[in-house]
């Protein structure tokens, strides 16, 4: 595969998961509306800063690339909010399980993207040392809060 080609690729797949990382904001923006005032709001504000952080860090890379990072999260973004949105509806056990799921299907993406070869190295261990743990954190912390709920 040529440079451009790997490039392209790779701008591709960073902007795929980019529009996952706004989607996690802008749900977890919402899921904090609707737990104002309780203990669970701090954990929560936490990973939504996270995942901001995430955004940002793939930005960059596809910055270095010579790419145009993605600014909205699109199709999927609708369908989280409105997935969380019924979720806040039927109360906080049935709200914390959506933001579970969106974290599973987050790391599943990230683990997609480690599996090809689409993806050049460097970006890769981003994905390993960084986002992932993250993903993987959040999923800790979201069963911690079930537990607590």
């Amino acid at each position: 595969m040529k440079t451009t080609e790997t490039n392209e690729s790779c701008i591709r797949i960073c902007n795929s998961l980019l529009r996952g990382e706004l989607s996690a904001v802008e749900t977890y923006s919402l899921a904090i509306n609707h737990y104002t005032g309780k203990p669970a709001v701090a954990e929560l504000q936490k990973i939504r800063t996270e995942h901001a952080l995430s955004a940002a860090r793939l930005s960059q890379n596809v910055r270095e690339m010579g790419g145009t990072p993605e600014e909205e999260s699109g199709a999927w973004g609708v369908f989280a909010k409105v997935v969380q949105g019924t979720a806040n509806l039927f109360g906080e056990d049935s709200a914390l399980e959506s933001l579970k799921k969106g974290e599973e299907k987050g790391r599943s993406d990230y683990e997609a993207a480690l599996e090809g070869d689409e993806m050049m190295a460097s970006h890769k261990e981003a994905v390993r040392s960084e986002l992932l743990p993250r993903i993987n954190h959040h999923i800790a912390a979201l069963d911690r809060l079930e537990k607590l709920a």
